[in-house]
């Protein structure tokens, strides 16, 4: 299993500050689409991917027990 942070209205939406899935063999890009349909989270494209805490690109394949987090652009003033 992986884990999957989410974080700001990621996580708002899903209703939890992670998920749970298995993951392991798909690329982010994947998991973003797995997640967005079966959570119903929006903007997802828009998003930075984390694998065990350092970027990573969509085309990146996530191996058994990686944690991922999906960070959305924030504002501040």
């Amino acid at each position: 299993m992986n884990k999957i942070m989410l974080f700001a209205h990621l996580r708002d939406e899903a209703g939890a500050e992670y998920i749970e899935i298995q993951a392991e063999g798909k690329t982010v890009s994947e998991v973003k689409v797995l997640i967005a349909e079966k959570y119903n989270l929006t903007k997802l494209d828009s998003t930075m991917s984390a694998i065990n805490e350092e970027f990573a690109g969509d085309d990146e394949v996530i191996q058994k027990g990686d944690i991922i987090a999906f960070i959305p652009p924030v504002s501040g003033g």
